[in-house]
């Protein structure tokens, strides 16, 4: 019988020992893990951002950059000419964050490519427009008018919107703007030829089509400007263009800083001088 006390107060104290042990080693891991992560945030200093040449990329030098420097950042600004590269550079770490698409581009791209980036804040953004170095006014198209679009599927769709608008074409009743391209056109009231070029290529194509559909931001860095569009079209809030970020970087000071640079009073005031005509997203 004492033999069996023993062992069972050696056994009460060895648990009791265990479960101290246990949650000391809870404790600490709980009190040293949000510290880390401060740590490791307050040491992020040194951002790269990626952004379309063009106002996206002078919207982070003009207006973003000053403002995060005078927090104590330092920030890169790479400029791309596609709209292929910018995620792959953010989801593989080359950045950490990029400023050139649209929700239902980036959707789209991190589900094609299994990439795991998250929207993060809206940016003022430049409608794509209707550009020609032929003609003065949209009612001088004529029957089988050569026009330029963007190849990828969501600005495409854009274009296919802003020429049913026009009148120039109808857009099938299924249309998909994820998935559209010049299939979805079912009928053209002017026999319109589309012809699909990079988006980039859009500003160059106006010596060789009737009419060229430019984003926005290729137009501005092109040297054409909004005002010479013959017609501009009305940004709907899925194609706002916006800053994305690493899906796990989501909760992290540098990003929090980046959102609210983009959304503080200073930046408006750099918009108002600087990017007028842009569509300013709601706050």
């Amino acid at each position: 019988m004492f033999a069996r006390a023993v062992t069972s107060a050696v056994s009460a104290s060895v648990s009791v020992k265990s479960v101290k042990t246990f949650l000391f080693a809870a404790v600490l891991a709980a009190s040293l893990t949000p510290l880390g992560a401060q740590a490791q945030d307050a040491q992020k200093k040194n951002l790269v951002f990626g952004a379309t040449a063009g106002p996206y990329a002078d919207q982070i030098k003009w207006g973003i950059k000053p403002i995060l420097e005078k927090q104590g950042y330092t920030v890169k600004v790479v400029e791309f000419a596609d709209y292929v590269q910018p995620n792959h550079a953010l989801a593989d770490g080359a950045l950490d964050a990029n400023a050139f698409q649209h929700i239902v581009y980036l959707n789209k791209f991190a589900s094609d490519h299994k990439l795991a980036l998250s929207p993060l804040v809206q940016v003022p953004t430049a409608p794509i427009g209707l550009y020609s170095n032929k003609f003065k006014n949209v009612s001088e198209v004529k029957d089988g008018a050569r026009v330029a679009i963007p190849n990828d599927p969501t600005n495409l769709a854009r274009a296919l919107i802003m020429l049913q608008d026009l009148g120039w074409i109808k857009i099938k009743a299924n249309f998909n703007p994820v998935t559209a391209s010049e299939k979805d056109v079912e009928s053209s009231a002017k026999n319109i030829k589309l012809v699909p070029l990079e988006a980039a290529q859009l500003p160059r194509s106006l010596a060789d089509t009737d009419f060229s559909f430019v984003n926005g931001n290729f137009a501005i860095a092109s040297g054409l400007k909004l005002t010479d569009a013959l017609s501009l079209e009305a940004i709907p809030d899925q194609y706002m263009n916006l800053v994305a970020v690493r899906t796990a970087d989501k909760d992290r000071q540098f990003v929090k800083d980046i959102a609210a640079a983009y959304r503080s009073a200073e930046f408006g005031d750099v918009v108002k001088q600087r990017f007028a005509g842009f569509y300013v997203p709601k706050k």
